[in-house]
This record gives C-alpha cells, sequence and structure tokens, in this order.
C-alpha cells in the first residue's frame, strides 16, 4: 500500500471513529507530515482524497474541517401532512459546518464589516457564483452579477425601475410566484397576466400581448414552476425567447430551483440568449435556507447602471456577514455536497408524489415533472373552502392558490401539493386522504 493510502485510512478511521467530530479541525499539514514521517505533497494526496469523498473540506488560509455527515435528522414525529408549507424541511441543513463558515467570515473579514457595501456584492463571492453559474448552463461576466437580498429584492428593483425598451407593463404568468404577486398588488404597478397551464402558455397569446401591449419584461418560471410544478419545453422556450426579440420585451427567469434539475438537456433560456435580453435570476432559498437572504441576478450590460442605482437608494448592500459566509461555503465544497444530499431526498419525495398521484389521482389533471411540488385541477364545482377545512381536521394542510393570481385574473381551482416538509413515508397517505375528500358531496357546490 502506497504511504498517501496509509495515511487516508489512518485518518478516515479517526474520523469515523470520533477521534476528530464534525466541525473538528485536522492538524495542520506540517504537523501531519512530522506524524507520518512523510513529505507535506504526501499529506496533501491523502487530504486530497478525503475531500473529494466530501469527508473533509478546507477553508483558504484555515486548514481542513471535518464535514457534518448527519444532514437529515429524524424529525419528531407530527399527526399534520403539511402540503402547504413551501419551505425547505429545518432539520435538513448541516448547522455546523455553516456556523463554522459564519465564524471563519466575521475573523476574516473584519474591515469589510466596518464598510457601506460595494457596487455589486462582496467581490469574493461573486467569483464563485459566477463558476457556480456556469454549472446552471449560465456564463456571464463578473460585471453582470449583483447579489441581493433575496430574489425578492431583485424583482422588486426591477419592477421599479424603467427599461431601456420604455415599456410600462409587466406581463406574468398566472398563476405566479405569490411574493412577487403581492408585491405588484401592494404597489398598484401596472401588469397583466397570462394563463399557464400543466400544457405550457399559448404562444399565439403570447404574441399579441407582445404586439399590443407596452410590455416592459415577461416574468416566467421556466422549469419547475411556482405553483404548478410544470417546465416548459425546450421549443417552447426557444419560442418565448424568439418573440422577445421581435417586439423588443426583456424576459425575468426566475430559476429558484435550479439545483434540482437532474435533466442535462433542460438549460434555462438564459443559456440561448444571444442579444441580453434575459435577466436572470437564482435564489439560495430552497437548497439552503430563506433566512440567508442571498440571490443573484445575472443583468444585461443596458441595466447594469440603472439596477445599480436603485439597488443602492433602497439596500446599501446584502448583509456582509452571509455573503462572507456564502462565499467560504461555495469555496469549500460543502455547498455541492450539502446539495447533492439535500436534492437526494427531496427527489425521492418527488417520486412518491408523482407515483402516488397516478395512482390515485390519475383522472385530474396535474404535473407530469418529478418535483418536489405539483398540482392537480380541481373541477369548478369544487367547493374549496369546505374541502381544505375538511382535510385541515383530518391534520392534511393545504393553501389556497388565491394568492397567486393578480387580483383581476380568473382563478381556476387548483390544488397545490408541496413535499418539501412531508416525509417521504407519508406522501402517498396524504394524497390517499385529499383522493377521499373528493368523493365526499360535502366538499361540492349544487
Amino acid at each position: 500500500m502506497l504511504k498517501y493510502e496509509t495515511i487516508y485510512q489512518s485518518l478516515f478511521q479517526k474520523i469515523q471513529s470520533g477521534n476528530f467530530p464534525a466541525g473538528a479541525k485536522l492538524p495542520s499539514i506540517r504537523d501531519l507530515s512530522q506524524q507520518y514521517i512523510c513529505s507535506k505533497s504526501t499529506i496533501l494526496t491523502a487530504l486530497k482524497r478525503l475531500e473529494e469523498q466530501h469527508i473533509i473540506y478546507s477553508i483558504p488560509k484555515s486548514g481542513y474541517y471535518v464535514v457534518e455527515h448527519q444532514v437529515f435528522e429524524v424529525p419528531t414525529f407530527t399527526k399534520c401532512i403539511d402540503f402547504a408549507t413551501s419551505s425547505p424541511t429545518w432539520h435538513a441543513f448541516p448547522y455546523k459546518d455553516f456556523q463554522h463558515c459564519i465564524n471563519k467570515a466575521i475573523d476574516t473579514y473584519q474591515e469589510e464589516l466596518f464598510r457601506y457595501g460595494t457596487r455589486n456584492g462582496l467581490p469574493s463571492l461573486i467569483t464563485e457564483a459566477q463558476k457556480l453559474l456556469e454549472s446552471y448552463q449560465v456564463f456571464t461576466k463578473s460585471e453582470q452579477i449583483f447579489i441581493t437580498s433575496g430574489v425578492q429584492q431583485a424583482l422588486t428593483l426591477l419592477s421599479m425601475m424603467p427599461f431601456p425598451n420604455n415599456g410600462s407593463t409587466i406581463l406574468v404568468e398566472q398563476p405566479s410566484y405569490h411574493l412577487y404577486m403581492d408585491m405588484l398588488k401592494t404597489y398598484g404597478m401596472r401588469a397583466i397576466g397570462i394563463q399557464r397551464t400543466a400544457q405550457g402558455i399559448d404562444l399565439k397569446q403570447l404574441e399579441k400581448i407582445f404586439s399590443e401591449e407596452e410590455i416592459k419584461f415577461f416574468y416566467t418560471i421556466p422549469r419547475f414552476h411556482n405553483p404548478l410544478g410544470t417546465s416548459y419545453s425546450k421549443k417552447d422556450r426557444e419560442a418565448i425567447l424568439q418573440l422577445a426579440y421581435k417586439y423588443n420585451v426583456f424576459i425575468i427567469e426566475d430559476d429558484y430551483l435550479a439545483d434540482f434539475e437532474y435533466s442535462t438537456k433542460n438549460d434555462p433560456i438564459f443559456a440561448e440568449d444571444i442579444k441580453a435580453q434575459v435577466i436572470y435570476l437564482k435564489s439560495f432559498s430552497k437548497i439552503m435556507f430563506p433566512g440567508l437572504r442571498i440571490g443573484l441576478a445575472v443583468l444585461p450590460p443596458t441595466i447594469l447602471n440603472t439596477f445599480q442605482k436603485f439597488r443602492m437608494t433602497t439596500d446599501i448592500d446584502s448583509s456582509m456577514i452571509s455573503q462572507a459566509a456564502l462565499y467560504l461555503y461555495i469555496k469549500s465544497g460543502m455547498f455541492e455536497h450539502n446539495k447533492l444530499k439535500v436534492s437526494s431526498i427531496y427527489h425521492k419525495r418527488a417520486k412518491v408524489l408523482h407515483q402516488s398521484l397516478q395512482n390515485h389521482l390519475a383522472n385530474y389533471e396535474s404535473s407530469s415533472e418529478i418535483v418536489m411540488h405539483g398540482h392537480i385541477l380541481l373541477p369548478k364545482q369544487v367547493n374549496m373552502k369546505s374541502f381544505i377545512h375538511n382535510l385541515h381536521e383530518q391534520h392534511v394542510y393545504l393553501d389556497s392558490v388565491e394568492s397567486n393570481y393578480l387580483a383581476n385574473f380568473y382563478k381556476e381551482r387548483i390544488l397545490k401539493l408541496n413535499v418539501s416538509n412531508v416525509e417521504t413515508h407519508r406522501v402517498e397517505e396524504g394524497v390517499k386522504k385529499i383522493a377521499s375528500a373528493l368523493k365526499r358531496r360535502e366538499n361540492y357546490f349544487f
């Protein structure tokens, strides 16, 4: 056995036995080389192998640390089956690893904490974000990347600021992201909708709107739509982009579930944009946690200065501590490690949801995507208030789709189903109860 393999086995056994617990710092390379009587390069080879297996991670100018292996703890049993909550499972995140990044960020970026921020965000995070975006097939220059206080801030600024096409109306899919719909309604912004179903949108209707209205931008969630759970086909994505070029309409692409995409063929619209008319938004809320309040916005050169001006007047910069901690988290490889574990768990739940809908609600229109949230389209005769209340009494929690629409748009009877907070073994149980409730006369209008 080669020397580095012996060292690898020794360190691996010490980690497995708890001599180096989660979050513990390994001895320095110099100390390890003296302990094992070998060169520093041999130690580095052994450490690299441990790092490749996500057993340890490195922090620049700090050292090597043990990864927290138990990502998903078994939660306390609860009677409820919560299909309404869309936030990620709170116990699913390796807090010790990220806490270490926060502590290291405070030590490393002491001077930056006393500044009022930067033009685009923390430069080191932007560098790592640029590499991360490339893994989503989003290739851009670093100066076009802005760090925002979540995607919500980016949407608010883009909605408020003027665009070079002088458009005055925002076009949104219906239904769509409920917090953005709330923002448009709260500020009284001029917005109109276009219906989106499990089959997509009517492209002829989209062209009609583009040609007749002064559309500033079209806000869309091309893959894993919120709340439908559907994705556009490659053909539809290309058609939407060509119509945007033809009528000089910008596209805001909200790719909030990019980390859960399994198909290598399902690229974002941004990947095909050759005329710089697509604005790409990336969230960390689902793959990490909403309280991080970090989002990425990739902007066309034509709106960079305007966006930066509006951003500086509303929020000088996103939290520097959060930005620095996220930089260290991505740089160390912990983000990728966590992403693989989290997406694997959610993918299992998504497959059970998909199969359960096929088994028990096959007569209702639903999404064919395997993703952590989906929907079924209910008959107009269903009394949604009574239906949701009836299931609530059975400890199955559902949410109304009302908030996902603009006030003046026809609202379909859509039942949203999210399994972010439903344990895998309880997904089918919940779907069965929904199917049973749809057979009860008291849940219908007559």
